[in-house]
């Protein structure tokens, strides 16, 4: 499908469907499946064969009826009552968009985000994303294939800060958090207390403890939410833009605004340091 032309009207309607998803998210308090949606038509990516991908053919219904996909058709309708307000924006901008702005809406972390992926109706083979039954090695199969690392895989899982498992989409049941409409640091530490009555520890989870490496971070995030929110904020911009590579005018416009930005600060600062260098000459002047 056609590559969107991300110029000035572009990027004003993905302003205006960031604040439509704002107020969409913040009514019906959704927030952790329009996370689960983003990540899960991101997270097909292959690195070798470039395929699947953050490209929007989780509408699919050949891919939405996945068994790891179940009940993300709600959020598929959720995002098109704001896709027919805003026609220009494609289904993988918009998917995206809302992951960014659901981590946000609940006191997450700012997300980077950068518009003009393309659409794709083709839709990769069922098996791509993480089984939670699994452990360790599989965890890693699954993101190295995207070409993620051991710090992707651990702050993404923090994810499941947001949210609840349930039985009729994937025979788990339960939170992860004490407070699942709230973005923090509390998937950690109750991670690192162990299980309690009405939490939730899926295998993938408790992989993360039994890794040496995925442990480190594991702790780190539990006593320290600004290395979190951080290191959250990277991972997710990367799995956004997994075969992604922003190339368009819009893009090139925006860099090229920071430039000037930038540049005019540094004028500033430079004409600021004449200013005093003036006023020390003629201190040092009139001292003499």
């Amino acid at each position: 499908m056609a590559l969107p032309v991300v110029d000035t009207e572009y990027l004003k309607e993905i302003d205006k469907a960031r604040r439509n998803l704002r107020a969409l998210i913040a009514s019906r308090n959704c927030a952790p499946i329009m996370l689960r949606l983003a990540w899960h038509d991101a997270g097909t990516y292959d690195a070798k064969s470039k395929t699947g991908g953050p490209n929007g053919s989780i509408r699919n219904e050949e891919e939405y009826s996945h068994g790891s996909n179940s009940g993300l058709k709600k959020a598929i309708d959720w995002c098109e009552e704001v896709k027919s307000k805003h026609p220009k924006i494609t289904y993988a901008d918009l998917y995206q968009l809302a992951g960014v702005v659901a981590v946000e809406v609940t006191g997450g972390p700012t997300i980077a985000f950068v518009p003009g992926r393309k659409d794709s109706n083709v839709c990769p083979k069922e098996g791509r994303l993480p089984d939670a039954k699994q452990g360790a090695p599989h965890l890693k199969d699954i993101f190295y294939r995207m070409g993620l690392s051991d710090k992707d895989i651990v702050a993404l899982s923090g994810g499941h800060t947001l949210g609840r498992a349930h039985p009729e989409r994937s025979g788990f049941d339960g939170p992860w958090t004490k407070e699942p409409l709230k973005f923090d640091n509390s998937y950690f530490v109750e991670l690192l207390e162990g299980e309690s009555e009405g939490l939730l520890q899926l295998p993938t989870d408790k992989a993360l403890l039994d890794d040496p490496k995925f442990r480190h971070y594991v702790e780190l995030y539990a006593k320290d939410e600004d290395a979190f929110f951080r290191d959250y904020a990277e991972s997710h911009k990367k799995l956004s833009e997994l075969g992604f590579a922003p190339s368009s005018p819009g893009s090139k416009a925006i860099a090229k605004e920071s430039t000037i930005l930038a540049q005019g600060a540094v004028g500033v600062a430079v004409a600021a340091a004449v200013v005093i260098l003036s006023y020390i000459y003629e201190v040092r002047k009139k001292m003499k």
